[in-house]
């Protein structure tokens, strides 16, 4: 397929043209040198656009029903709201392939056919964070093209979440009923994180149950230090099946919203995530350059092979390698 030029990129993005756009987020998630100039001027002329929509996070345990949950919510969002909304939905790779595990757009049925939504399937290829390794472009260039609400579906709790939070207004964690023992196996980390909760699957004979659940996730909340951002993350039940509760956990992130833009702590964050974006791309380009060098290169599979029979220990190894770049 013939390369777009940078004023072809730059127009149809702004334009909302969804071929454009889908094309521009290939370009942007491509490892191709010869890509990578053209989409950083893509992602420098664009940047001006950028900033006006609601990032928000989501994950959960997997079986949660964090599809069926999004694809509800893009769906309170356009009819009952009249708004937009992207989703960026990480599917899992294989761990032997890299490939995506898991179909394009078939759990989202509702969303796939609306024209107000775009929705952007990207393997995650093994990227820490449950996130793919360019969603922030991904995130900028959706709202460049006139996206206002922007989700994040994560692979899930398995990994560490830290990059979802660092890219993202709101982290909202999705749970099932049962609460006692999946609250002794909750991670402190994610609860430190999150910015609201909303109980899942709250239908039927399942909702005294969500209930109970509600009570002791909110409970549990309340044992850790006030954030100092002064919002105080609340939990909500709902179902993503019968559509209950969804338009109350849009209110919950609106209100977050309000809070944050009148305090300042928006700005404050986002700049945050601005410096920690910058951090991840220096690194991910010395990791490139790293293991581009000729020396490197050469040596990197027989050490990593010595490494993995015992017959070189990772310091040494590590030691060894670095040595051959310096140089």
């Amino acid at each position: 397929m013939r390369r777009l030029s940078l004023q072809h990129y730059i127009d149809g993005v702004l334009a909302a043209d969804r071929v454009v756009l889908a094309r521009a987020i290939t370009l942007i998630e491509s490892d191709l040198p010869a890509d990578g100039d053209l989409a950083a001027r893509l992602l420098d002329a664009l940047l001006p656009r950028t900033g006006g929509g609601l990032r928000v996070g989501i994950t959960g345990v997997p079986g949660v029903g964090k599809s069926t949950f999004i694809d509800a919510l893009g769906m309170h969002l356009i009819r009952d709201r009249g708004e937009n909304v992207a989703v960026l939905s990480v599917d899992p790779s294989s761990p032997i392939s890299g490939g995506s595990i898991l179909g394009d757009k078939t759990r989202m049925e509702r969303l796939a056919v609306e024209e107000s939504a775009f929705i952007r399937p990207s393997p995650a290829r093994g990227h820490l964070g449950g996130v793919a390794r360019r969603t922030r472009e991904t995130m900028l260039i959706c709202e460049a093209a006139g996206y206002r609400n922007v989700l994040v579906e994560t692979i899930g709790v398995g990994q560490s979440e830290t990059a979802v939070r660092s890219m993202t207004d709101f982290f909202l964690l999705l749970m099932l009923a049962g609460a006692g023992d999946e609250l002794q196996g909750m991670k402190r980390g994610i609860i430190e994180m999150i910015d609201g909760m909303a109980i899942n699957k709250a239908d039927g004979d399942n909702k005294p149950k969500a209930e109970r659940a509600r009570v002791e996730y909110a409970g549990a909340l309340h044992l850790f230090p006030a954030s100092p951002d002064g919002w105080t993350p609340r939990v909500l039940t709902c179902s993503a099946v019968e559509g209950c509760g969804i338009a109350d956990v849009w209110q919950m992130v609106k209100a977050h919203r309000e809070l944050m833009e009148g305090n300042g702590w928006l700005a404050r964050r986002r700049n945050l995530q601005s410096l920690a974006w910058m951090q991840e791309l220096v690194a991910m380009s010395l990791d490139g350059l790293f293991r581009g060098n000729r020396a490197v290169a050469a040596r990197l599979p027989l050490v990593e092979e010595e490494v993995r029979l015992g017959r070189k220990t990772p310091f040494a190894a590590s030691r060894e390698l670095l040595a051959l770049f310096q140089h």
